[in-house]
């Protein structure tokens, strides 16, 4: 458990997650400079994305309360120390920092919004942060009825990059957006992913996820072909969209599905409950989505910046 309060709180922000949201916020903002880069769009998009992640790491431990002290109770010694269960924070004190997180978000939305003219940041920023009300707070609470990771696909995939891309470039659907169909679908694989190792303790709470419905093996053979057909649509989006260069899809599609390769290689290993094994099965999907994803935005960038005839 950690020693200190500042240490109970970097556990509780979860930072080793966080590249789930910082990668979307990095591709939004390579689609936007297609206008060229603004330094001011920047950081703001930083600053809200920081400020989401915190609304969502700590609003999500209060309401998979429940079902995380049901794991703890049938695996006291097999997964990670959860927040409110093990005691490190108290319930409360992760609802009020998470509201206060959202809040700041919301109003950080509207004001960058009316400093840059981006009239629909505001509206924007508010509909992400109610994406992942649907997701895991009542009444909605689609994570336990069905529907959770097609949401997470929705916000993480699509949304938080057209929203990011819209605060730099000032157009929703920005040139080079064909992009975001391969990422769309390694965020589903990547939704999926995630409930593997919730499997059992999911479907005592009552949990509907794709893992809890249709099993172990399912799951991760979802995963595997929506990785794949992620990391193929990287390599096809050049010759569709002349917005994006064949130097930029293809070097992140070869990257990415290296590692869709390490995936399905450590996928026999990943049974149920086998925690360790499902751990780098998908530290394997994480490298295959977020290293291509960053190699496309950074060769983008390049692309939208230089200077062309």
């Amino acid at each position: 458990m950690p020693e200190t309060y500042a240490r109970r709180w970097i556990h509780a922000a979860k930072p080793a997650s966080w590249p789930k949201l910082l990668v979307p916020f990095v591709l939004g903002q390579a689609l936007g400079t297609w206008n060229g880069l603004s330094l001011e769009a920047l950081a703001i998009g930083a600053a809200f994305t920081v400020l989401d992640l915190l609304f969502i790491v700590f609003l999500n431990d209060w309401g998979d309360r429940e079902v995380d002290a049901i794991k703890r109770r049938m695996f006291p010694d097999g997964c990670s120390p959860k927040t409110i269960p093990d005691g490190i924070l108290p319930a409360h004190h992760l609802l009020f920092a998470g509201l206060g997180a959202g809040a700041l978000a919301t109003a950080l939305g509207f004001v960058g919004g009316a400093w840059l003219d981006r009239p629909w940041l505001g509206p924007g920023a508010l509909g992400c942060l109610a994406l992942f009300a649907a997701y895991s707070l009542p009444p909605l609470r689609l994570n336990y009825r069905g529907g959770g990771e097609l949401l997470e696909m929705f916000g993480v995939g699509l949304a938080l990059p057209c929203l990011q891309a819209y605060l730099q470039g000032g157009d929703l659907t920005p040139p080079g957006s064909s992009l975001l169909f391969g990422f769309a679908a390694m965020g589903l694989a990547s939704a999926i992913a995630s409930g593997l190792a919730d499997e059992r303790s999911d479907r005592r709470g009552g949990k509907r996820t794709f893992v809890t419905a249709f099993g172990n093996l399912a799951g991760r053979r979802a995963v595997e072909a929506l990785a794949f057909v992620g990391a193929s649509a990287w390599a096809l989006s050049g010759l569709f969209d002349p917005a994006v260069p064949l130097f930029v899809g293809a070097p992140a599609a070869l990257l990415a599905l290296g590692w869709v390769g390490a995936l399905i290689a450590r996928s026999g290993a990943a049974r149920t409950d086998a925690f360790a094994a499902q751990k780098h099965y998908k530290a394997a999907l994480h490298h295959a989505i977020w290293r291509g994803a960053a190699l496309a935005s950074m060769l983008l960038v390049g692309w939208n910046l230089w200077p062309k005839p």
